[in-house]
């Protein structure tokens, strides 16, 4: 196997999980915030300068490389951590979210998904087998089963025959990727709002056994409140011994939270896509550079961040960056992003091995002027 899960500690405090994630290409410390390198490019970043930031595992999106530049170059390069010259460890999605994010032009059928091609207007067809072929292809340590991820309102009738299906594309994706142990499959358990379907869903998945389990069809426009039950619910239910992945998640206070729900992995576009548009995670908070109080800020980024952003610019030059269009400013803010919640994690880590998770938690939402809805 490609993978194994190493669950180190429980913090006796809060129940929160602390463990490592083995991997062929290095270990992986959990909890951990995984960056998204969508096109095998964490946007704006070098190899090296993801390698900053990150705990050695990164997320590359299968629909989009299987568009472009399509499997026939990847394969030539030796898969994508050859191609992007990245040699720690990748997972890759399985073209499930697009079933959600491309609506307006898919259609879902038992045998797979048909999409238009966004830009040609070309028929794909997508199946569970194909997903986990072009996964083969790219190469990363875990792979993804394709799924259906439904609206999180969709109806009882609906959301049912959603997971039933989702069901049956993992047996299919299991039988696809046959016994490959160069690469672990992950299942992923939908089901909306209802705790019914999750838990059927989560059954099933756990009768096939997989290395892992993602929880899917969460941050898609459901409520902070909504998810956090979800979360608390499954956590009684996933088992211990296997990683937990929640997928698209990524804002400080959903991390922090996740984790307080036993969850292990987390990838979300959010920091890296809020940098480019000129918003930075400080501690306290958010920062918007653009705005014209800091024109003439002298100040760090983030006074309490050691990264190499918040020690060598003040928050002065790095709004003129953005002010005047310069490419610099979205580098010096994704990577900023990033390494802010690289940190965050480290600080997650240490205090569930101190068995304190619960104090930080709080002192988090304070920090944070989160309303302390879990406590």
């Amino acid at each position: 196997m490609s993978m194994e899960f190493e669950l180190q500690h429980i913090c006796t405090q809060s129940g929160a999980r602390c463990g490592v994630i083995h991997t062929k290409s290095g270990d992986v410390p959990t909890p951990v915030f995984m960056p998204v390198g969508t096109q095998a490019s964490v946007k704006t970043l070098s190899p090296d300068e993801i390698t900053q930031v990150s705990e050695n595992l990164i997320l590359a999106n299968t629909y989009h490389l299987w568009l472009q530049p399509g499997t026939d170059i990847i394969a030539l390069n030796g898969g994508v951590k050859p191609f992007m010259r990245w040699d720690k460890a990748l997972l890759t999605d399985s073209g499930g979210f697009q079933v959600f994010s491309l609506s307006h032009i898919r259609k879902i059928e038992e045998s797979g998904v048909t999409f238009r091609h966004h830009l040609s207007g070309a028929t794909l067809h997508l199946t569970p087998e194909d997903s986990i072929d072009i996964q083969h292809v790219l190469g990363a340590d875990i792979i993804m089963a394709f799924d259906e991820c439904p609206p999180f309102h969709s109806g009882y009738d609906y959301m049912k025959q959603s997971v039933e299906r989702t069901i049956r594309w993992a047996k299919r994706c299991q039988e696809a990727h046959g016994n490959s142990d160069s690469q672990s499959l992950f299942g992923i358990v939908q089901g909306g709002p209802f705790q019914e379907l999750r838990k059927m869903c989560l059954d099933e998945l756990i009768e096939m056994d997989f290395p892992g389990y993602a929880i899917g069809g969460l941050s898609v426009g459901e409520t902070k409140a909504e998810m956090d039950d979800m979360l608390a619910y499954l956590s009684g239910h996933m088992p211990q011994n296997k990683p937990r992945y929640l997928m698209g998640v990524g804002a400080p206070r959903d991390l922090v939270t996740g984790v307080l729900h036993g969850i292990d992995m987390f990838d979300c576009v959010l920091p890296s896509r809020n940098a480019r548009h000129g918003t930075a995670m400080v501690h306290g908070g958010k920062l918007v550079i653009k705005n014209k109080t800091y024109e003439a800020d002298l100040s760090p980024l983030d006074p309490h961040c050691d990264c190499f952003v918040c020690r060598q610019f003040t928050r002065s030059y790095i709004r003129h960056l953005f002010k005047s269009g310069e490419i610099l400013g979205l580098r010096l803010l994704t990577y900023h992003n990033l390494y802010y919640l690289k940190q965050l994690m480290k600080e997650v880590r240490q205090a569930i091995l101190s068995d304190r998770y619960s104090d930080f938690v709080q002192d988090f939402y304070a920090a944070n002027e989160i309303e302390a809805s879990l406590q």
